[in-house]
């Protein structure tokens, strides 16, 4: 059975960082496109960033330039760094796992930034 499990996210003031993680189980990682999406109160699931299995990653405009996704095939792992956080990145993070045509989601992951 595939688990996707999201951690990381938490209170952080405007500026601060921090670095989700998304631990895939079952032995499909290495193989998998991973990304990271988020949902804003009262607002449609976006796409914020996407890595291939071979390392290459890319994010979004909206985000480019304080987010990095990155993955560490050996810890079946796939991170979301984000810095210079602010109020509007509020939401709740998920991983997507998207494994041939099959597509697992962890459970989420709260980031709430606030002074």
């Amino acid at each position: 059975q595939i688990q996707v499990v999201e951690s990381g996210g938490g209170l952080v003031q405007p500026g601060g960082s921090l670095r989700l993680s998304c631990v895939v189980s079952g032995d499909i990682f290495n193989a998998s496109v991973m990304h990271w999406h988020r949902q804003a109160p009262g607002k449609q699931r976006v796409l914020l960033a996407t890595i291939g299995s071979g390392g290459k990653g890319n994010v979004v405009d909206s985000v480019k330039g304080r987010f990095i996704i990155s993955r560490d095939n050996a810890k079946s792992t796939v991170y979301l760094q984000m810095n210079n956080l602010k109020p509007e990145d509020t939401a709740i993070y998920y991983c997507n796992v998207l494994f041939f045509a099959n597509n697992y989601w962890g459970q989420g992951t709260q980031v709430t930034v606030s002074s």
